[in-house]
């Protein structure tokens, strides 16, 4: 039995962060350079390919949480992989390897795609992207399935958007990205859905955000970034908080502002500015819900690298009544309840990976100030966040600690 809670009003719910600051960490080994792809694959990081001042590039590194420190891997194609040298290219980790593909090349845009096998250190060339060759467009992966979209081609901005099954090596056509066509925007995924907002259009730069159920292969209009409309930001997420920071505002100024939006909330905060300055072109990488952020160009390459320290805490501004959970930490039951009447109807529970799991407990009693809930099947030892709706507005968020 699923719940969402009804009260007479409802509330804006934020996160804050005891921590908000920035760690430098090891520079990426090579040149400084912007424009990389990057994924994220058996809880290490990868950049590759990219441009600087003098051609663009195909080697790739990878970087070592615990070590703190940078290797050289097989660079993109292998020993056989000269040409393959390439800006603005898209990756994304799925089903144990890494992909990347599409991007601006030496003499034109490529559609290609590649997989990287981190047991052999080998790249195989897979079967072609469906669309058409262009560079600045999107990409991430849900369910090691990857999605990709938008970007430029040689007849211009493009909204259309695809997915790519690593199992068959096959891409299906999918409904357009529902926002304007555009170029060099953010994209990502958290909580099981994929995230789409700024980049430029033919109307200009742009500061929408739009979120994307594979479920139903439904786009959703979100709030909008609040910071200036831009293009060449990163993007991120590790739920329930996305973040959206740099990249180069329609004053063509190199921004280094971060802002971070709650999922339940529909809201967005400003942060702690990014300790390394302003750039364009840079990455972001979540590897092991850890944030790294580095590389990109603001009139000079960068090699830096550094990592957004964050400790989430629950905040709720001005609640209409007092929602308490006990006992908290939980091992089988734990209690809502308020001094003032509850109107139940449902409330829905995640796990810190964003996935609904609200059929993990059932409701044992409910009065109008109290409702005792029980917790069925094997649900992990874990951090969950209890989210109480009002219709479709998020009220009260809790954290609570399955043991």
């Amino acid at each position: 039995m699923k719940l969402v809670l009804l009260l007479a009003a409802t509330i804006t719910f934020t996160t804050s962060y005891g921590q908000d600051v920035w760690i430098k960490r090891d520079s990426v080994n090579g040149p400084p350079r912007a424009a990389c792809a990057s994924f994220a694959l058996n809880g290490e990081a990868f950049v590759l390919t990219g441009v600087d001042l003098t051609d663009f590039k195909r080697k790739m590194y990878s970087y070592d949480l615990e070590q703190d420190d940078w290797d050289a891997e097989t660079p993109l194609g292998g020993e056989t992989g000269s040409g393959l040298q390439r800006s603005s290219a898209i990756a994304f980790g799925a089903a144990g390897y890494g992909f990347t593909g599409l991007g601006a090349g030496p003499s034109s845009s490529l559609k290609d795609l590649w997989r990287y096998d981190p047991e052999t250190e080998t790249w195989t060339q897979m079967a072609d992207f469906a669309g058409t060759p262009r560079t600045g467009a999107i990409a991430f992966a849900i369910d090691d399935i990857g999605f990709v979209g938008t970007g430029q081609d040689e007849g211009g901005l493009k909204d259309d958007f695809y997915k790519y099954d690593p199992t068959t090596n096959t891409w299906e056509e999918l409904d357009d990205f529902e926002g304007s066509k555009r170029k060099e925007a953010v994209g990502f995924t958290m909580g099981g859905k994929g995230y789409v907002g700024t980049g430029r259009s033919n109307d200009g730069y742009m500061d929408d955000f739009w979120e994307y159920n594979p479920i139903s292969d439904e786009w959703t209009q979100k709030a909008d970034f609040p910071g200036t409309p831009r293009i060449g930001a990163v993007g991120c997420g590790v739920f329930p908080s996305a973040f959206i920071m740099l990249g180069e505002d329609n004053d063509y100024e190199y921004k280094d502002d971060v802002w971070e939006y709650n999922y339940f909330g529909n809201v967005w905060t400003q942060r702690a500015d990014y300790l390394g300055g302003t750039r364009v072109q840079a990455n972001a990488i979540v590897v092991s819900n850890r944030i790294f952020v580095g590389l990109g160009y603001n009139g000079t390459y960068h090699d830096d690298f550094y990592e957004y320290e964050k400790i989430l805490t629950v905040d709720e501004n001005e609640l209409p009544i007092e929602v308490n959970i006990y006992p908290n930490p939980v091992s089988s039951e734990f209690t809502i309840s308020s001094k003032k009447n509850l109107t139940i109807n449902t409330f829905h529970m995640y796990n810190s990976m964003g996935a609904d799991v609200s059929s993990s407990f059932n409701i044992i009693s409910k009065t109008d100030h109290q409702i005792k809930v029980e917790l069925v099947g094997d649900l992990p030892v874990g951090n969950y966040f209890l989210a109480l709706e009002n219709g479709t507005d998020t009220f009260s968020v809790q954290q609570i600690t399955v043991h």
